[in-house]
C-alpha cells in the first residue's frame, strides 16, 4: 500500500498535467490558405494579434514560423490551435529568412505580405478591424491570404 505522502505528491503531479495541458485542449483549428508564393526560398512569418493596439505597436501576442517546404504553384497551406476570441493575422513572406520585413530606400517593402481574408491594396498600413476575425469555441476557421508584393 502507497503511503499518504506518495498519494498526496501523486495527486499534486496529475493536477500540474491536466492544468498544463488543458490550453491545449482549449485550443480551436485554424487553416490557413496562403497563395501568391513567388518562391520557395525563406520562410513564412504569422503574427497573431488580438487586437488594434498591438497592432500598431506591431508586438504580436506570438509568431508562427512556417518553412516554405512542400509550396506547390506558389501556394501552401498551414494549421495551427487558437483559443476562443478576435484575432488578426499578418504574414510575412520572409525570403531571407531574418524574421523581419525588408525594405528599400524609399521605405517600401521588399518582401510580401498578406493579412487574413484581406488583400491590402494600398500604401498605408491596413487598419486592424479590416482583418480581424472572430474564432469561437469548437470551431474550426479556414482563412485564406494573398500575399502581395510591392516591389
Amino acid at each position: 500500500m502507497l503511503q499518504p505522502v506518495i498519494v498526496k505528491a501523486l495527486q499534486v503531479i496529475v493536477a500540474t498535467l491536466v492544468i498544463s495541458t488543458s490550453p491545449s485542449v482549449l485550443a480551436q483549428t485554424v487553416n490557413i490558405e496562403i497563395t501568391g508564393l513567388r518562391s520557395d526560398k525563406g520562410q513564412i512569418v504569422i503574427g497573431v494579434f488580438k487586437n488594434s493596439e498591438s497592432y500598431l505597436k506591431e508586438e504580436p501576442y506570438i509568431n508562427k514560423i512556417f518553412s516554405k517546404e512542400l509550396t506547390q504553384d506558389g501556394a501552401k497551406s498551414v494549421s495551427f490551435g487558437l483559443e476562443p476570441g478576435i484575432y488578426g493575422l499578418c504574414l510575412l513572406d520572409d525570403e531571407n529568412g531574418n524574421g523581419k520585413m525588408e525594405y528599400n530606400f524609399l521605405g517600401m517593402p521588399k518582401e510580401g505580405f498578406g493579412f487574413s481574408d484581406y488583400y491590402h491594396s494600398g500604401i498605408k498600413k491596413p487598419k486592424f478591424d479590416s482583418f480581424r476575425f472572430t474564432i469561437k469555441k469548437d470551431e474550426t476557421r479556414n482563412i485564406t491570404i494573398r500575399i502581395r508584393y510591392i516591389l
